[in-house]
């Protein structure tokens, strides 16, 4: 299984109603954190988890649903998280 497909697999905890998940490492090899084997991914999430949540709130949920990924197979994780409504607003 890749590390974007467990990144998935563990954000199902949140009840995505969309998820994308881009492996961006190749851009970022002979990078310090990249040597150490640890990826670069984009993460766009759309879930109701979301709601009444600011974007602190909402990056904490999604590292806490990802665990011990972050502390190794991912080095760096850009964040886009959004409720279904803001994302009709945002397309």
């Amino acid at each position: 299984m890749t590390v974007a497909e467990r990144i998935r697999q563990r954000l199902e905890v949140l009840s995505p109603e969309f998820i994308e998940i881009e492996d961006d490492s190749a851009r970022h090899a002979g990078h310090a954190g990249a040597r150490s084997g640890g990826g670069h991914y984009n993460l766009h999430i759309v879930s109701g988890e979301f709601a009444g949540k600011n974007t602190v709130a909402r990056h904490r949920m999604i590292y806490a649903a990802l665990g011990e990924l972050m502390k190794g197979e991912i080095h760096a994780l850009a964040i886009r998280a959004q409720t279904a409504d803001e994302a009709k607003h945002t397309t």
